[in-house]
């Protein structure tokens, strides 16, 4: 469990079109095996420290006809951002993705400063 030292708390959150790989025949469209989309995503301010994130799947456009496997993630998470990653294996066909994400951490005050 993640403690909070600081009486101020930050939420940011923001949504994120992963990729929309059906009209231009991407990879994630046509390929096969193991894939991966990475996107930065920063914060609209710094965190004191690495928030927690948490990411979901808002949207997604999958062939019926194959499996529908999925994995997204936050990775590289720092007070400044983190990268968004979405994978996915086999067979399965994505046409596109979007993701929601939100982060929860402590936050400054412009009152707050050390002496020394």
């Amino acid at each position: 469990m993640k403690r909070l030292q600081n009486h101020l708390i930050g939420i940011d959150q923001g949504s994120v079109v992963m990729f929309s790989d059906f009209e231009k025949g991407g990879k994630m469209w046509t390929g096969e095996g193991a894939r991966m989309r990475r996107k930065k995503v920063k914060f609209g301010a710094a965190f004191e420290k690495p928030p927690s994130v948490q990411v979901s799947i808002s949207m997604w456009d999958m062939d019926q006809n194959r499996n529908q496997r999925a994995d997204i993630t936050a990775e590289k998470v720092t007070e400044l951002g983190f990268d968004l990653v979405f994978r996915t294996w086999g067979d399965t066909r994505v046409a596109r993705v979007r993701a929601d994400w939100i982060a929860v951490g402590e936050v400054s005050h412009d009152d707050e400063w050390d002496l020394y």
